[in-house]
């Protein structure tokens, strides 16, 4: 069976999208309608701007989504899906592409999340570290121990485990992480606490979007964040979407659940290579390659990404 994942945000990088628009004139009409919708430009910074004008949380979500989502759409007869996934963001673009959402939706959710999540950010400073070399039992009972909050939020690959919350927490846990063996307990150059409870206002301003809009019944299974099981049913895609931005990633047990479920194939729509790589840490004996468009994208290296 084929499964297509999707990667979320920290896979940007400058120029990114500008072959798909030159070579494929449905991508152009995509890439318009979502200036439209956005009501600015994002085209220009996707294609033309700077990695740092990349980082503008209003841009960062939609143009991950974009090159995603638009790259599967002109991949034609390539694209036959058995399963779908994403990670973090990237479960927006696999709801568009097995059907669930329209693009259209998908694209003004996503923008609301974005700005959503930057005020939650405002609210409450907070950050993420990458902890390399220890078992997730491990990281899990150390954040649980540490006063303040601090949990395990993005399962990435096997000893490869993002943690989330209060600034002063993430480093007392780090201290504690280095101290029980960790090979590196990163800090990451993020702006907020993503996949903790501290998204709890962001939730909330998104839960209203995501009720509001219109879930279909889609055309293959998407394996989510939060339950890491195949779904179909369009209420119950819909309620663990809610829940995605407080509750944690769990993708390599989403990625073994595939498997399970008979995945043999994972190609990753989008920007980089980044989910190959966790895929290769999580089982490598799968077979792996990147949907593209004639095209070679850049490699990013872990774990400077938490993916979000």
């Amino acid at each position: 069976m084929h499964a297509f994942i999707f990667p979320g945000q920290g896979a940007q990088f400058s120029g990114m999208g500008l072959d798909l628009y030159e070579s494929s004139n449905e991508a152009q009409d995509y890439f318009n309608k979502a200036n439209s919708i956005l009501g600015f430009n994002i085209c220009d910074i996707m294609f033309e701007g700077s990695a740092e004008d990349l980082k503008q949380t209003k841009v960062t979500q939609p143009a991950i989504f974009l090159h995603s989502t638009i790259l599967s759409k002109v991949m034609g007869d390539k694209f036959k899906p058995d399963m779908v996934a994403g990670h973090s963001l990237g479960e927006f673009s696999a709801l568009v592409a097995n059907k669930t959402l329209e693009f259209e939706d998908a694209l003004k959710l996503v923008s609301q999340r974005a700005q959503a999540m930057q005020k939650a950010c405002e609210a409450q400073p907070s950050t993420m570290a990458a902890v390399l070399g220890l078992d997730d039992h491990v990281v899990e009972a150390i954040c649980a121990d540490v006063d303040g909050t601090v949990v395990a939020a993005n399962y990435n690959c096997p000893g490869q485990l993002v943690i989330s919350g209060k600034i002063d927490a993430i480093h007392t846990a780090c201290e504690r992480l280095k101290e029980e063996g960790a090979r590196r307990a990163l800090v990451l150059p993020v702006g907020g606490a993503f996949h903790s409870p501290l998204m709890e206002p962001a939730r909330e301003e998104l839960e209203a979007a995501i009720k509001a809009t219109t879930f279909n019944t889609p055309i293959c299974p998407v394996y989510q964040n939060v339950t890491t099981f195949g779904v179909t049913n369009p209420e119950e895609i819909q309620k663990n979407l809610i829940f995605q931005l407080t509750a944690p990633v769990k993708w390599t047990q989403s990625m073994q659940q595939m498997i399970k479920d008979g995945a043999t194939k994972f190609t990753e729509v989008g920007p980089g290579k980044v989910l190959q790589g966790l895929l290769g840490k999580i089982d490598r004996t799968v077979e792996k390659e990147s949907g593209t468009i004639s095209v070679s994208y850049t490699h990013l290296t872990l774990p400077t990404t938490p993916y979000v």
